[in-house]
């Protein structure tokens, strides 16, 4: 029962960062990927800790950082 909550969390996450996604068209290139990296960073956050709140936010700051010094 724990893996379904945890993929439907994914999923959930996943759509929303698609979603999210179509309002960077106004954006700089440093901010989009600032974007996709805290996305990105945030799903990969609740896959590895289980759909934790504290491993999601975490991914996504660092997933942000990562994704705001690419291209520099």
């Amino acid at each position: 029962m724990k893996f379904i909550q945890t993929r439907s969390i994914t999923v959930a996450a996943s759509i929303a960062l698609l979603v999210g996604l179509t309002g960077c068209s106004g954006m700089s290139r440093q901010d989009q990927n600032t974007a996709i990296g805290a996305g990105a960073g945030a799903v990969g956050g609740a896959v590895l800790t289980g759909g934790s709140t504290i491993g999601t936010l975490g991914g996504a700051a660092i997933g942000g950082l990562i994704g705001n010094q690419v291209g520099k």
